[in-house]
């Protein structure tokens, strides 16, 4: 049966659900709705880490409902991607919120959602602040483990085109036409390896650390950006993300060649769907780059691999 009274906002574009997607009473009466439906405990939700989907705390549980097509963002994807993730990362090993429910409600729009057990952590940036060297160490070792157990092949899980698709590189189009002809130059003239499972955003919102003890566990949220990908995708958002951390980017590439090392993130930033953002940000002056030769100097120029 369909329902016309849950959601009352007006969603036409993109900048509509930006408005509300955060919005504790705009979702609440569906949010409620849903939780009832799956049997679950009733809970006033309350706000988590924004993402790109309407994401509350409900109780126990954490309850995420995916952006309807009127947005003009198809998260059917998006949706099949997490599940699938979820079972990956379940049979790897990592340590990721478990699915409790998933479905969709026919309403104003069509809303699907999924519903994860909530997971009392802190974010690894904050623990990161707020630890020595030796700690970030051993948290950069952890989540080389973990990637390295998830980055293996499997099967094709969504239509994504990581290379090819012509919508990821959109981000680049703010530099230069000379740069923008000699990455697609290089795309099509390397060979990337292989692909693998990449959870594709392992920024410091989506690992928590769990305490037990004196021990500290880290786990996985959030697979929305998953693809398969060449096995430099995962870590070429790692060095930038965390390079405020060198101990932390120590204990992740312990051991192996810090030149190989530059090399895997210059070409995992260059196919990278944030990669046009991501060197930006860290580079005053990108845009201007007229070959992707500077921004392999530059990835050699960072703190952790100046050395070099």
């Amino acid at each position: 049966m369909k329902n016309s009274n849950l959601f009352t906002e007006k969603i036409e574009c993109w900048e509509d659900w930006g408005r509300v997607y955060q919005s504790i009473p705009a979702f609440e009466r569906l949010a409620a709705f849903i939780m009832e439906k799956e049997n679950l405990p009733k809970a006033k939700i309350t706000h988590l880490t924004p993402g790109t989907n309407a994401v509350f705390r409900a109780g126990e549980y954490v309850l995420k409902i995916y952006a309807p097509k009127e947005s003009g963002m198809d998260q059917t994807d998006s949706r099949r991607t997490e599940l699938f993730a979820a079972e990956h990362a379940e049979k790897a090993g990592v340590s990721t919120p478990s699915v409790v429910a998933a479905g969709e409600i026919e309403d104003t729009y069509s809303f699907a959602y999924m519903i994860m057990r909530y997971v009392r952590g802190k974010e690894l940036g904050q623990v990161l602040k707020d630890s020595n060297e030796e700690e970030q160490f051993w948290l950069g070792r952890q989540l080389k483990r973990l990637t390295n157990a998830m980055n293996m092949p499997c099967a094709p899980f969504n239509n994504i085109q990581v290379i090819s698709d012509p919508d990821r590189s959109k981000r680049w189009k703010s530099y230069s036409e000379a740069f923008r002809d000699d990455r697609a130059a290089y795309l099509k003239e390397h060979d990337f390896g292989e692909f693998v499972f990449t959870h594709g955003d392992l920024c410091a919102d989506n690992i928590l650390v769990e305490e037990h003890g004196k021990q500290s566990e880290l786990m996985i949220i959030d697979f929305a950006d998953s693809v398969l990908a060449p096995e430099c995708y995962e870590p070429s958002l790692i060095a930038f993300e965390y390079r405020q951390y060198p101990a932390f980017l120590r204990g992740f590439w312990e051991g192996e060649d810090l030149e190989l090392a530059a090399g895997q993130v210059f070409h995992g930033i260059l196919i990278h769907d944030f990669g046009g953002d991501i060197v930006r940000s860290a580079f005053q002056g990108a845009t201007g780059f007229e070959r992707v030769k500077e921004l392999y100097e530059q990835i050699l120029g960072m703190p952790f691999f100046s050395k070099l």
